[in-house]
């Protein structure tokens, strides 16, 4: 190597341990994935693919199909549909004359989908991944990028039929995950305005205070009155009114009350929502979900978007927060609300060159919040997580047996029969049973000379122990 050579080599790797940084205190490039975002291993993602099917599962029992839609959309399709929500949508740098923003839910696409292909009725369920510029709760099941799974009835249809389904899909899943005991809070944004009308809320003021009435899940009334009157300028009298009514819950007796209230049965807005809500309830107890859903004046979801009922599932317990994960300073863990929606009847029409409607409501599954009671209830749970589907192992008990053990393999393959065998030439037993064990395989086939002089396979039960000879063309 000449001199000029060495000399360009030094400078390569003084310029290397530039970028790497040096031990003076430089940049120092830590392995990590970004905030707000996780990694799933093997077992986790066995209890996600249970989640998953059991969710999709009813989303086709009700008659869904699916659809999916870009990870990106242009930023003037997200612009202005979420409120004070949308200082959370992630944009991308320009990208060759397009301006770009992650998706910030699955609804807007939804919509955008709908008003671009004319498209008047379906019913359909995506799940997908979206982004959110938020603080991170990791073990709240709160990301940056995390998962949703909507379900939307979309269509002209007679009041409250398809949003009463919704909310039977929200009562069959939670039931079937066995998350513990939940309650489903109803609502409506007409019963809102109004209230917000007789109470003396500026019409301009509506969405904002919307906004901040969806913290009192969060919040204790005095905070959320607070912000009202320091933050957004209502008067305290005005405030106190809406307080009255936030406390309120019941069921459809609380709807018949309200349509008789002095204030609020002047209100056509509100009279239609109560209207509507006593609906729902007579449609919810065919159903048998009646137990779980209450009418709750408090709930406002603070997405712009909404134009009728909406709804949260709320679970009831906590969970402990473990050790070793990010934000795992609390020491137990509110899940709060794993479901959420409503009707939203104009978000399609701000899409249509011609502003034609079409009425909308749908539902979304909290999917990562039930992820980590999902992981919490396997942490504390004895019973093992599988993270293979595999049925047998096709194991040799002497030497030299691996061409066989290959063509046995290729065989139950063949079969359809999910099949593992061990990628050594001459495993001992003791070490292919091991293998079984560790990872649940409940049936080992296992081959020696006798076996294949005789045209049999000795299949084991791993649990048991039991042995049986198998005739090798009835194996599969």
């Amino acid at each position: 190597m000449t001199l000029s050579q060495i000399d360009e080599e030094v400078a390569k790797l003084l310029q290397l341990k530039a970028q790497l940084g040096g031990d003076e205190g430089k940049h120092v490039f830590v392995l990590k994935t970004a905030k707000g975002t996780r990694d799933y291993n093997p077992k986790q993602m066995a209890i996600r693919e249970k989640v998953f099917n059991i969710i999709i599962s009813c989303f086709k029992r009700h008659g869904a199909e699916t659809i999916d839609t870009p990870v990106f959309e242009l930023k003037e399709t997200l612009t202005g549909k979420y409120g004070e929500d949308s200082k959370l949508i992630y944009d991308l740098k320009d990208q060759g004359g397009e301006l770009l923003s992650l998706r910030y839910d699955l609804t807007v696409p939804f919509a955008r989908y709908l008003a671009m292909n004319k498209i008047t009725n379906i019913k359909r369920y995506h799940i997908a991944k979206v982004y959110r510029r938020d603080n991170p709760a990791m073990t709240r099941g709160r990301y940056r990028e995390f998962y949703q799974c909507d379900f939307d009835i979309a269509g002209q249809y007679d009041a409250m039929i398809p949003d009463a389904e919704c909310l039977k899909i929200v009562y069959e899943i939670l039931n079937e995950l066995d998350l513990g005991d939940f309650h489903i809070k109803v609502n409506d944004r007409r019963i809102l305005d109004g209230m917000f009308a007789v109470c003396g809320v500026p019409d301009e003021k509506f969405r904002t205070i919307c906004s901040t009435v969806d913290k009192l899940d969060k919040m204790a009334w005095e905070d959320v009155k607070k912000e009202m009157v320091n933050e957004k300028g209502l008067s305290e009298d005005v405030a106190d009114r809406i307080g009255e009514y936030v406390s309120m819950q019941g069921g459809q007796d609380l709807a018949e009350r309200l349509l008789q209230d002095p204030k609020l049965s002047q209100n056509k807005q509100a009279c239609a929502g109560l209207t509507d809500m006593k609906l729902l309830f007579s449609y919810l107890e065919l159903f048998q979900v009646t137990d779980k859903v209450v009418f709750d004046l408090s709930l406002a979801r603070g997405l712009d978007y909404y134009t009728g009922v909406i709804y949260e599932a709320i679970l009831s317990q906590t969970i402990p927060a473990p050790a070793e994960q990010n934000g795992a300073d609390e020491a137990g863990v509110s899940v709060g609300s794993v479901a959420g929606g409503g009707r939203y009847d104009g978000l399609v029409g701000m899409f249509d060159p011609k502003g034609r409607k079409v009425p909308c409501v749908g539902v979304s599954i909290g999917i990562e919040r039930i992820f980590s009671i999902m992981e919490q209830k396997a942490e504390t749970s004895s019973e093992k997580v599988r993270t293979t589907e595999t049925q047998v192992l096709v194991a040799s008990a002497q030497k030299n047996l691996l061409e066989e053990r290959l063509k046995l393999t290729s065989e139950l393959w063949n079969a359809g029969v999910k099949a593992e065998v061990l990628y050594k030439k001459n495993p001992k037993l003791l070490s292919q049973l091991q293998h079984c064990e560790e990872t649940g395989i409940p049936l080992v086939a296992i081959l020696g000379e006798q076996e294949l002089k005789d045209g049999v396979v000795k299949l084991r039960n791993v649990a048991s122990r039991e042995e049986v000879d198998v005739p090798r063309a009835d194996l599969s």
